[in-house]
């Protein structure tokens, strides 16, 4: 195992199964922050079972019901400044979910090396003995699917005039951010030659993607322009081929720009435009959101955003009630006239009221 994560968590060094599969999925390539997403989950519980006197290899369900109870109640750092948490206390739904996935993982490691016979941590499988009413597998943190939340157009706007007042090369990253729905971590890791001016396109590499899969995506013409004006900015910070977003501070000058400084930056124009909810990831659904308002396929879409799953665009897409009633509106008028278009046609010969 990586001695940085074990330097970071002391407890994965304690525990010897749990070091040796952090390094097999190390070694075969996970992105680094997975795997230190994985190693926090897994320490939180080692050391949770470490609390409780219990041994993690031979752990049982109540043992991680303890420790989900333990993230469930576990004090907020933001305080006072939370606003709600949909778990009614500790962390959040999703992230309770996230602290889960690598003690699962983590069993079904043990279940394969024949370490133990059964996973203690239960995936809320679909099975025909909970369709029928049986005692199928369940989760032990049902998951709450909620709507992803997009601006309207008058939040929309007051985005976009804050973002009038910032550099060209944060213009951009906004525009190109929505134009093709990238992720934070895609539009960070442009590069120079991913660019194609002449058809208007970037081609996002496998290995900056969550699914690691490449794609070619389209940008608007006015984005072309944004584009022209940063590229000859950007040349006067560095003239080298190479990641196309660079830092511009004093300290990091001509240094590719990391995840957090535009995270930071797309933060504070939010709170500059009075639209808080606003993030780096808000961008991502409004534009899919927006090209199943044109009437794209959910097919299309899914290609678009380089999901591997239509069921993940689903999640994406978000139309409001108002949409829904116009399409359903729309449509249901065909389907009402079909149903009484026989009542008003005359009868056929022989037929009467009975």
């Amino acid at each position: 195992m990586d001695t940085a994560l074990s330097g970071k968590w002391p407890v994965l060094g304690r525990h010897e199964r749990a070091a040796e599969w952090l390094g097999i999925w190390a070694d075969l390539g996970r992105a680094p922050r997975t795997i230190d997403a994985y190693a926090r989950g897994l320490a939180e519980y080692l050391e949770s079972c470490e609390g409780s006197g219990s041994d993690p290899v031979t752990a049982t369900r109540a043992d991680v019901a303890g420790f989900v109870r333990e993230l469930r109640t576990r004090p907020s750092r933001s305080g006072g400044n939370v606003i709600a948490l949909d778990s009614g206390a500790g962390l959040s739904n999703a992230t309770l979910q996230q602290r889960l996935v690598p003690v699962r993982l983590f069993y079904d490691y043990l279940v394969e090396e024949g370490v133990r016979d059964s996973n203690p941590v239960g995936r809320g499988a679909y099975t025909p003995a909970r369709r029928f009413g049986g005692a199928g597998p369940r989760p032990l943190v049902p998951r709450m699917e909620k709507l992803p939340w997009i601006p309207g157009e008058a939040e929309w706007l007051q985005v976009l005039g804050a973002f009038r007042a910032e550099p060209a090369r944060n213009r951009l990253m906004l525009a190109l951010a929505y134009d093709a729905a990238l992720r934070r971590e895609e539009l960070c890791s442009l590069r120079t030659d991913d660019l194609d001016p002449a058809h208007r396109t970037i081609r996002v590499r496998a290995e900056t993607t969550k699914t690691r899969r490449g794609r070619v995506v389209p940008y608007s013409a006015p984005t072309g322009l944004l584009l022209a004006a940063y590229l000859r900015h950007r040349n006067t910070v560095s003239r080298e081929r190479g990641p196309l977003f660079l830092s511009e501070s004093r300290r990091n000058r001509a240094e590719p720009l990391s995840l957090w400084s535009w995270s930071k930056t797309v933060r504070r124009v939010a709170l500059d435009a009075g639209v808080p909810r606003f993030s780096t990831h808000t961008t991502r659904h409004l534009c899919l959101t927006d090209l199943a308002r044109m009437g794209w396929e959910v097919h299309a879409i899914a290609t678009f955003a380089g999901h591997r799953s239509t069921d993940s665009t689903l999640r994406y897409i978000h139309l409001s009630g108002r949409e829904l009633a116009e399409k359903l509106n729309a449509s249901m008028t065909h389907v009402h006239a079909w149903r009484v278009q026989m009542l008003a046609e005359p009868a056929a010969a022989g037929g009467g009221a009975r």
